[in-house]
């Protein structure tokens, strides 16, 4: 296996990516709206990359609710944004937590019945006012210790439905004033003010399988180099200050905020010390130049890799249609919410 994930260009693999898919051998791949074809067409299409890479290969889906939702209505529910549980957290606590962790086991449900098996999410990016709304509503919050309760419920709740989370954005886009999808973020934020706010919230978070990197600068540690390329932010503060010791992902390297080639953007996010490289777009060209740069899967990135989907379990049992019901119910009196559970 080589140290990236990759992006798909359609419903169905195409001849050529089915040869790039035995040669390059990616841990794993990515999927958007673009291969999203009915249930079935889905369960196809990760078939047949599985049968294609001769093994079990991770596959992964950003599905938080909201905004960012790859799986959407007619075939499957519209799930809340994040700050709706953050909403009925102030109002109840426990009641929060418990909608945070049976949403989360609801869209586990929905995507192991797809073969799908790690969710990008849960997000503890902590925004602050002034800040791009790239993140926003889909926050659980602006206090450090709120989001990392609720972040661990959506944890627990897909762990429990037999996928894997990925905590994001690490070790923060909460202050970012810009979108990374665009452009380059750059935080001016003291080192103290960080610890106690932004870096806190992914402490106790510190010990799930996976987290995917910010595409920010942190100027007050590493004022040239944004996080996912960056050996000091990667070391000192993720690694050593967070304490993150499960395999580490890139977030996208095809965005806006990273320059260089794709080839020495995926080089220079493996010498920073991310232990995979993600690249989403499904550009064939841009997938074969990550390709050839990602080094082959060894060492303690191979150990942090084998360990995180040690992790995955059997689905718990679940009565779906009574969990679906009590999830409405939770959720009935907060205003964000989602068509399908008002």
């Amino acid at each position: 296996m080589r140290a990236f994930i990759t992006g798909l260009g359609g419903t169905v693999l195409a001849d050529k990516e089915r040869g790039f898919l035995r040669e390059a051998q990616p841990w794993g791949i990515i999927l958007f709206g673009r291969n999203v074809a009915g249930a079935d067409g889905v369960r196809r299409l990760v078939d047949d990359v599985r049968s294609t890479l001769g093994r079990d290969a991770p596959v992964l889906i950003d599905q938080e609710g909201g905004r960012v939702q790859r799986l959407g209505p007619p075939d499957w529910p519209a799930y809340p944004a994040g700050a709706a549980y953050g909403a009925l957290y102030e109002r109840d606590r426990e009641a929060g937590l418990a909608a945070a962790r049976l949403g989360a086991r609801l869209i586990a449900a929905d995507l192991t019945a797809l073969g799908i098996d790690v969710d990008c999410m849960p997000i503890a990016d902590v925004p602050v006012a002034g800040a791009d709304p790239v993140v926003g509503d889909r926050a659980y919050g602006t206090q450090p210790d709120k989001v990392a309760a609720i972040a661990g419920a959506v944890a627990e709740g897909l762990m429990e439905g037999g996928v894997l989370p990925v905590l994001k954005h690490i070790p923060g886009h909460g202050r970012a004033t810009a979108d990374s999808h665009a452009g380059l973020p750059v935080v001016d934020t003291d080192r103290a003010t960080l610890d106690a706010t932004d870096f806190a919230a992914f402490r106790s978070l510190a010990a799930l399988p996976l987290a995917m990197t910010a595409h920010v600068v942190f100027s007050a540690i590493d004022p040239l180099a944004p996080a996912t390329v960056s050996a000091t932010i990667v070391r000192e503060v993720i690694r050593d200050s967070i304490g993150f010791q499960g395999l580490l992902m890139t977030d996208d390297i095809s965005m806006g905020a990273l320059s260089g080639s794709l080839g020495e953007r995926a080089g220079a996010a493996i010498a920073a010390g991310c232990d995979l490289v993600l690249h989403c777009n499904g550009d064939l060209s841009e997938m074969l130049a990550v390709a050839a740069a990602s080094p082959l899967l060894a060492g303690t990135a191979a150990r942090r890799a084998a360990n995180a989907l040690a992790a995955r379990r059997a689905p718990l049992p679940l009565d779906g249609a009574a969990a679906r019901a009590r999830f409405s119910s939770l959720m009935s009196g907060v205003r964000q919410r989602a068509q399908g559970y008002a």
